[in-house]
């Protein structure tokens, strides 16, 4: 049983939860200019959690045959057989059930705009078929964790988060296009659409840092808006460093460090946003 269960969070890639969950708690505590309710806590991370479940879930089922042609994804649960197609069907069935349930334990509102939210989850595998922007649209995809969770503790859709949802949406764009460039022979050879397939390794590189120039620029936009003192600023510094490094590990003609680019520097941008912004407010 428990063999069968870690087969599905690596299916999941459970542990890439920390890319977008950190960000939702830091419009949580945004919103609540503080720590909001255990309850309000409790069903965010839920939220969160079951529908970044279900998000994957559905893009492992709908990108099995791709995943099956590339040798680096050939060996997944589902192309390689490990997990059945009905069988994670049923999971995801299972996490769009709890995440319905998350959404209508916090307000109205998060009920009415979870469909739009699996929309996207449904979207975003189909995009790298006729798009080069699938990037952006992940992104957007993602970036319904901090809006949700802003949703979550003030019941409306307001503009102050808005520089954070879309720094969110270019962070992701930014560090996915570094994951595709292993992909850019397999993409081109199918005719799957991706940056680094449409421009290239060096305009891709360039496109990212980018990116993440603009990630950069509205959480300082963030920190003017929420009037966010001097702690968060530091927090700003070391995701600027955190960030330069990231991309001095992924060198045009040196991809050996991407892993490491991608989920340990990803990892330590989304808990240092909130980790400061946390503290700033309490030293507030």
């Amino acid at each position: 049983m428990v063999a069968r269960l870690v087969l599905y969070l690596r299916m999941i890639k459970f542990s890439h939860s920390v890319f977008a969950l950190p960000f939702a708690f830091t419009a949580m505590v945004l919103a609540a200019d503080g720590i909001p309710r255990a309850g309000q806590i409790l069903w965010i991370a839920v939220a969160m959690v079951s529908g970044r479940t279900a998000a994957m879930g559905l893009n492992r089922i709908i990108d099995r045959r791709i995943d099956a042609e590339n040798p680096r994804t050939a060996g997944r649960e589902i192309p390689s057989g490990k997990i059945k197609v009905t069988e994670a069907m049923v999971f995801v069935l299972i996490s769009l059930i709890v995440f319905f349930f998350a959404a209508y334990m916090l307000n109205p509102l998060c009920l009415r705009l979870a469909p739009i939210a699996v929309f996207f989850f449904i979207l975003y595998p189909y995009t790298k078929r006729f798009t080069w922007l699938s990037h952006v649209v992940l992104g957007i995809a993602i970036s319904g964790a901090p809006l949700g969770a802003w949703i979550a503790i003030r019941g409306s859709i307001d503009v102050d988060i808005l520089p954070l949802c879309i720094a969110v949406v270019f962070w992701l764009a930014g560090f996915d296009v570094l994951y595709a460039l292993q992909d850019l022979d397999f993409d081109q050879s199918k005719g799957l659409y991706s940056i680094p397939a449409r421009f290239g390794v060096k305009r891709a590189l360039f496109l990212s840092r980018g990116f993440h120039l603009i990630t950069w620029s509205l959480l300082l936009v963030t920190a003017l808006v929420f009037r966010l003192g001097a702690l968060y600023y530091i927090g700003l510094l070391l995701v600027a460093t955190l960030l330069v490094h990231e991309h001095r590990l992924v060198k045009e003609d040196d991809l050996s460090k991407l892993n490491m680019a991608f989920f340990n520097m990803n990892g330590y941008i989304s808990i240092a946003v909130f980790l400061f912004t946390t503290l700033d407010i309490f030293m507030k």
